[in-house]
């Protein structure tokens, strides 16, 4: 089989079965093999590695998975595909295709002994980027590191720094779990068909403790979406107009200032630090 990542090996394959693109599955196919090259490359996919793919669409970025990797265990919600893949990987004998919502299937119990070496490699369907990388997160996936290619300003929030108009939730969300790499960025002429946005491909690696000592994970979560859900107020306004944290104003007005911190800050100007430190407090 000839490699989907030539454009005109998708377009005989799409006609082939008559394919239609679901936009309720956010399907865009890259058909640039230098792109699916640097993903691979960033990944630093190994024989010693199992690889999590999510959303292989055709099989372009399967094909060259199943090449580097031990085993590959593609995850695609939708059934039209799977013919498609039948014929495209069928040469690979270490990929397992299995028809499923990722946001509904138990990873932990599908790859069982595999997820030893684990890796996720995709580019991923941008209206569900943040729901699926979170959820691999919070489900505590043994993945080393997270490979995919998002929309560009995900990749940056993801990245973003305190004070910094992309900085917010997603930002320490991400960096509470994993050290992120923005590897490429990847113009709209790469995808069939071409998405409205340009991309970028992230690398997410898990850290083996989280850098911040937290004794309430989900409290400081709480905290944090908190603060950046009305992002022109005050941190402890923010802390007290949200329905699931409950303060009275003294006591986060008296965890700022132990803090050393003014009670008028904003959330966007904390740290990760500051945020673990500020729930710690709290907390007793």
């Amino acid at each position: 089989m000839e490699k989907l990542s030539n454009p005109q090996v998708t377009i005989e394959i799409i006609k082939k079965y008559n394919f239609a693109f679901q936009k309720r599955f956010g399907q865009n196919f890259l058909i640039d093999g230098h792109v699916v090259e640097k993903i691979i490359n960033a990944a630093e996919i190994t024989k010693d590695d199992t690889v999590l793919e999510i959303g292989p669409g055709i099989g372009t970025m399967t094909q060259y998975l199943a090449e580097s990797a031990g085993k590959v265990y593609a995850v695609e919600i939708d059934k039209n595909l799977l013919p498609v893949l039948e014929e495209t990987l069928g040469e690979y004998d270490n990929v397992t295709v299995i028809n499923e919502d990722i946001l509904k299937v138990d990873i932990n119990a599908l790859l069982g002994e595999d997820a030893k070496n684990l890796k996720v490699v995709a580019n991923l369907p941008y209206y569900i980027t943040t729901p699926i990388i979170m959820g691999l997160f919070e489900n505590h996936i043994p993945a080393k590191s997270i490979t995919v290619m998002v929309q560009k300003e995900v990749a940056q929030r993801m990245q973003a720094k305190p004070g910094s108009k992309d900085y917010g939730a997603l930002s320490l969300a991400v960096q509470y779990y994993a050290e992120p790499y923005i590897v490429a960025n990847v113009p709209p002429n790469c995808f069939m068909p071409r998405p409205n946005v340009g991309s970028a491909v992230i690398r997410l690696t898990s850290w083996d403790e989280p850098p911040v000592k937290v004794t309430n994970e989900k409290l400081m979560f709480d905290l944090i979406r908190a603060s950046f859900n009305q992002r022109r107020k005050t941190l402890q306004n923010g802390i007290n107009n949200s329905p699931n944290l409950n303060f009275s104003k003294e006591q986060v007005i008296a965890a700022l200032k132990e803090m050393g911190l003014s009670e008028s800050i904003r959330g966007e100007a904390l740290t990760l630090e500051q945020f673990a430190q500020l729930s710690n407090i709290l907390d007793k």
